[in-house]
């Protein structure tokens, strides 16, 4: 009620039926007898004869109330900043064998234990604040309208957001996903919990767009976030279309992926540890230098070769390796340590990654430039996509626009680390 159409150059005038990526792969697919299979070559229509298309649309109208589910256990040092953990449930339909029964199993798991702790006198030092979302299904509706109607609170006070969307996607390789000043303490977590070593071999952790309720904290905020599950690579390996690549569809029901709840144990250990460390340390466990390094990794490459952007990514580094060096280790000394000085840090570091959100990304990708669209490249997406139009249009200026936008989130990130170490050289100064 009160929502009216937006006139927005993007939304087409036309009335248009979403399909599935199954549905669309039938109509445009090739016969079997003519795919070639050493290249790959573009879905089309069969040459021979024409193919009409039925489709019956039996949609209605009709308004359903969605819910989302918020508690929270109030820090004691630091009560205005929080810490988001997020799962789903599914309040539309009844228990299935869905995906999200997994995420809810494990909050609940986690809720539980914290307060057999608050029971004995324990408190966090952060707030932290659990979220059931509704209407992930529909497009993250209920993570989005409540982040929507809170938005100036949680910019300002939301540290980081643990996300528990489809935990068990199968039951074959540990996949971690972390924010880049996230990367460190999610590895650290993952090898102090791995105890099944053929599950979870290498602590290979990656920036790569993720499904969720996290989207709008990753895009919209710029909130650093990080999430495990458990997948079968072979799933997205053996995919035809790019949308099942890279968000599988699973069939598998969870009680037969892991009948023993093992798999849920793990990554209740993992997500639990990780909030708690982030709730609880002093200084915030966020690793500037690792933004840095990441970006000079994602400019590597022979199809990007400008050197203002290696010039600024290095000057980055440079001030980043100043700020790791002088200001978070005599932070991170208990006799060094000035609650005003922890305050003043802890601010900087949660705002690290709100320097890399562009105005506009190409449709698909991330708003945070930081996060990759697969894990086969490490380069920026939004270069690669404006190179890839470039080649097909031969007009650099989308090109010169994803380097533009590139390189004044790099050259903020830098005056943002910069500004950080004058305001410390102020303060102590004036404290002198």
């Amino acid at each position: 009620d009160g929502s009216y159409r937006q006139n927005r150059l993007n939304l087409t005038t036309l009335l248009v039926q979403p399909i599935s990526a199954v549905l669309a792969k039938k109509l445009v697919s090739l016969p079997e007898d003519t795919v070639q299979k050493d290249r790959c070559i573009p879905l089309q229509l069969p040459a021979t004869g024409k193919k009409i298309i039925s489709l019956s649309i039996q949609s209605v109208t009709t308004y359903k109330k969605i819910s989302n589910v918020i508690g929270y256990l109030k820090g004691t040092t630091f009560p205005d900043r929080y810490v988001i953990i997020g799962s789903r449930h599914n309040g539309l339909n009844t228990y299935g064998g869905q995906e999200w029964a997994s995420s809810t199993a494990i909050i609940t798991a986690f809720i539980q234990t914290l307060m057999l702790k608050v029971k004995r006198g324990w408190r966090p030092d952060r707030t932290i604040v659990f979220c059931s979302w509704g209407g992930t299904s529909f497009g993250n509706i209920g993570s989005y309208e409540w982040a929507e109607g809170l938005r100036r609170v949680l910019q300002r006070n939301v540290v980081a957001y643990v996300s528990l969307h489809n935990p068990i996607k199968g039951n074959s390789t540990l996949h971690p996903v972390a924010s880049p000043s996230l990367q460190q303490l999610a590895a650290e977590s993952q090898s102090f919990n791995c105890v099944e070593k053929t599950r979870c071999p290498r602590s290979n952790v990656s920036s790569v767009q993720i499904q969720g309720d996290s989207d709008y904290f990753i895009n919209h905020l710029g909130v650093p976030a990080t999430q495990f599950s458990y997948e079968d690579i072979k799933t997205s390996e053996n995919s035809s279309f790019l949308s099942e690549a890279i968000f599988p569809v699973y069939t598998t029901k969870t009680e037969e992926l892991d009948p023993s709840f093992s798999l849920h144990e793990t990554i209740a250990k993992l997500t639990g540890q990780v909030t708690l460390q982030i709730a609880n340390e002093p200084v915030l466990p966020f690793n500037a230098l690792d933004i840095a390094l990441e970006v000079q990794n994602s400019l590597k490459g022979d199809e990007v070769d400008v050197p203002q952007l290696l010039t600024v990514a290095s000057r980055l580094r440079d001030t980043a390796e100043l700020f790791q060096s002088d200001e978070m280790r005599p932070a991170n000394d208990p006799k060094e340590r000035a609650p005003v000085r922890v305050r003043m840090l802890n601010d900087v570091l949660q705002s690290l990654e709100k320097s890399f959100l562009v105005h506009r990304a190409p449709p698909g990708l991330y708003r945070n430039i930081l996060y990759r669209l697969d894990e086969r490249t490490s380069q920026f997406s939004v270069l690669l996509e404006a190179l890839e139009h470039w080649k097909l249009h031969q007009s650099n200026e989308t090109l010169q626009a994803a380097l533009s936008e590139v390189l004044n989130s790099i050259n903020s990130a830098q005056v943002y680390f910069k500004a950080g170490l004058d305001v410390f050289e102020t303060t102590l100064a004036g404290k002198k």
